[in-house]
């Protein structure tokens, strides 16, 4: 499935190709016509067709018969129909700068081919939006599809890397590199359309984490059942935040700025032990000496079997394949980093500081 720009543009192509076929076949058949019915030499016939074509008002090189005459009518009927038709196309691809967007879209289709380990975001509409800015100010690579060819214009004009397509199409999500993607997330409008498309990302990629929205609870359900690593709905989440400002201002004040960095020094990030790389697999953390080396805290710890271990104390073990979960400045961040890997495998993304 290719976008309605793209469409336009190998439409334009098709018709210019077609046209300058039409073309050297009223040459061809001009030329044929001179050199066997009129009795002409190949280079006089094919002298005679393009002067015929291009009507520039040169006189016959040779005497024409009565049918020869009439032929000559009719090539010059037929040139000027095809190059007529040609010239329109061609009028009406400059004017609307199609061979421009078909140039940005060779472009963007090598920079989609480029693409490894980004982060793909369906829908651009408010929810989208913010978690573009979000994956902005992280400085991690991500495109964006939408259906939508406002929506995709204005991420393009903010200088995202947008596609206009079909999220829940398999074609669409491996045009934007799915295969080769960490995270796909699903803000589409429609309930059924996020599920469609976690079921499509899972499909081509079950390695991929998948988060989604949901609107209602029932959604989440099943958004869960279909393969979504996290499902998110803002009206449950919105409710919940909302009660905690309530409730708890000063802890979701703090807990904000740490997820955020908005007006912080500290940040969390997420480690994965390897065991391959890391040197304190097996180890406690009292052995390991994390904090002290680095000064960041770790505060949770979950298992490959997925159990969290809250507040982990200096007897724990570090097993391989856990998931560090570490808060922290970011010097003391890139301190850790330099003894565990993150958990997307690159290196560590450069905290926010906010004014």
């Amino acid at each position: 499935m290719y976008s309605t720009l793209e469409k336009k543009y190998r439409q334009i192509q098709k018709e210019l190709m077609l046209g300058m076929i039409s073309l050297g076949g009223v040459f061809l058949l001009g030329t044929l016509w001179y050199w066997l019915v009129e009795g002409w030499s190949w280079e006089d016939a094919a002298y005679m067709t393009v002067i015929t074509l291009a009507t520039v008002g040169y006189g016959e090189i040779n005497p024409l018969s009565s049918r020869g005459r009439l032929f000559t009518i009719a090539l010059i009927v037929l040139g000027v129909i095809n190059i007529g038709y040609i010239v329109n196309r061609l009028t009406e691809a400059l004017i609307q700068g199609y061979f421009q967007q078909g140039i940005r879209l060779q472009q963007q289709r090598r920079l989609m081919e480029s693409l490894s380990g980004h982060y793909i975001i369906c829908g651009f509409s408010r929810t989208g939006r913010q978690i573009a800015k979000e994956f902005q100010a992280e400085g991690v690579e991500f495109v964006i599809i939408d259906s939508d060819l406002e929506s995709v214009q204005d991420a393009q004009a903010i200088g995202y890397v947008a596609f206009q397509g079909d999220a829940t199409l398999d074609d669409t999500l491996l045009q934007v590199g799915i295969d080769r993607a960490t995270c796909i997330v699903a803000a589409l409008p429609s309930d059924a359309e996020n599920l469609y498309t976690v079921l499509s990302a899972k499909t081509l990629n079950p390695k991929i984490r998948a988060i989604a929205r949901a609107s209602t609870e029932e959604a989440l359900k099943k958004l869960q059942r279909g393969g979504a690593d996290a499902v998110i709905s803002p009206y449950i989440t919105g409710g919940k935040r909302m009660a905690a400002a309530a409730l708890r201002p000063q802890v979701l004040d703090f807990m904000d700025g740490v997820i955020t960095g908005a007006g912080r020094e500290l940040y969390m990030e997420e480690f994965l032990i390897d065991s391959d790389v890391c040197p304190v697999v097996g180890q406690s953390l009292h052995k390991a000496r994390l904090r002290s080396q680095t000064g960041a805290l770790v505060l949770a710890i979950r298992r490959v079997d997925g159990i969290l271990i809250g507040g982990p104390t200096g007897e724990t073990i570090l097993m391989p394949g856990d998931t560090l979960i570490c808060m922290g400045t970011s010097e003391q961040l890139r301190k850790l980093n330099q003894i565990l890997g993150p958990i997307n495998s690159q290196q560590l993304r450069r905290p926010r500081h906010r004014s």
